[in-house]
C-alpha cells in the first residue's frame, strides 16, 4: 500500500504532467528509490493511483533494466554487454567481478553488499566497456576501476 507521504510525492510529481499517466517513469524511479526494487505489489498500487493497467506498469518494469524487481546490493555493477563493448573486453570484466564477487551475473551477494547484472547497451559505446554502477555510469572499464569501486564500499 502507498503511504500517505509518499502519495503526497507523487501528487507532487503528477503535477508536473498535462496527464497522470505521463508520470509513469518518474513514479517508478520514487517507488525503487524508497524500497530498492518494484514489487508486483507497487506495480499495482502505481497501475490503481495513474490509472492505468497493471500489465502495462509490468511491461515497463520488466522493459527498462533500471528498474529491479529483486533486491540489489548497495554496490550493485550493470555491465553492458552488446558490440562495442563486447569488443572491448566486458566479457573479461564480468568474470573479473564475477571472480573476486563469487558472483554470477543476477545475483547478490549473502551480505548485500554487491550485486552484479548485465544488460544490453548503456548508450555510451565511446566508452566502451562501460557499466553503471548504482546510478553512474562508468566506461574505459579496467580491473584497477573494479577494484576501486569494490574498495569504497567495503
Amino acid at each position: 500500500m502507498l503511504t500517505s507521504d509518499f502519495l503526497q510525492e507523487l501528487d507532487k510529481l503528477t503535477a508536473k504532467y498535462e496527464k497522470k499517466q505521463a508520470a509513469l517513469l518518474p513514479a517508478l524511479h520514487a517507488i525503487q528509490e524508497k524500497q530498492g526494487l518494484i514489487t508486483p505489489q507497487a506495480e499495482a498500487d502505481i497501475a490503481q493511483y495513474l490509472g492505468i493497467p497493471v500489465v502495462h506498469v509490468h511491461e515497463v518494469v520488466s522493459f527498462y533494466h533500471l528498474f529491479h524487481q529483486t533486491q540489489k546490493g548497495k554496490c550493485h555493477f550493470s555491465v553492458c554487454q552488446t558490440t562495442s563493448c563486447a569488443l572491448r573486453g566486458a566479457e573479461d570484466i564480468i568474470e573479473y567481478i564475477g571472480k573476486i564477487l563469487d558472483l554470477k551475473p543476477g545475483e547478490t551477494t549473502a551480505d548485500g553488499k554487491f550485486s552484479l547484472s548485465v544488460v544490453e547497451c548503456l548508450g555510451a559505446c565511446e566508452m566502451a566497456p562501460v557499466m553503471q554502477h548504482n546510478k553512474d555510469y562508468v566506461g574505459c572499464l579496467t580491473k584497477e576501476k573494479i577494484n576501486e569501486l569494490i574498495k569504497k564500499t567495503v
